[in-house]
């Protein structure tokens, strides 16, 4: 019996290893946040704009946007639903796929502009994510009438 002790160690110990690598290589084990396509485009109003932009999960577990912060003013995600907006609260970023803010649905509402962004300077936003913490989106304020060619 002494003899197959060694082997016993070495064989437990490379299952260990196993299982507690196989989730983390293949990138599975957590959300894996990244921010694309961001802009506003400069407001007519003196009080309110809208902004857009793609949050892109790559990980295998979903994750939640549960505020946006900004420093021009009170920022609130909304959907259009019907042919109306409303406030839409936590919402979702599935695991491998988009959450994808963009003229004519859901969108990043600005509410009591604190100053009216002009073409040309950047909006700093803060994407606070129930379990990827916060990102913080540069976000280039277009013209008005600004169309990306992506679509959003």
């Amino acid at each position: 019996m002494r003899r197959f002790a060694p082997v016993t160690v070495v064989l437990t110990g490379a299952l260990v290893l196993t299982g507690c690598g196989s989730g983390d290589s293949q990138g599975d084990s957590k959300a894996e946040l990244s921010v694309g396509g961001a802009y506003m485009p400069q407001p007519v109003s003196d009080s309110m704009a809208a902004g857009f932009l793609t949050v892109t999960n790559k990980g295998g577990t979903k994750d939640e946007l549960t505020s946006v912060t900004s420093d021009v003013g009170d920022v609130t995600a909304h959907e259009t639903v019907g042919s109306s907006m409303q406030e839409a609260k936590d919402v979702a970023v599935p695991a491998h796929g988009q959450l994808v803010f963009k003229s004519g649905g859901s969108h990043l509402m600005f509410e009591k502009l604190k100053r009216k962004p002009k073409q040309g300077e950047k909006v700093t936003v803060k994407l606070h994510f129930a379990e990827s913490g916060t990102v913080t989106v540069e976000m280039p304020v277009k013209s008005a009438t600004y169309s990306p060619k992506t679509g959003h």
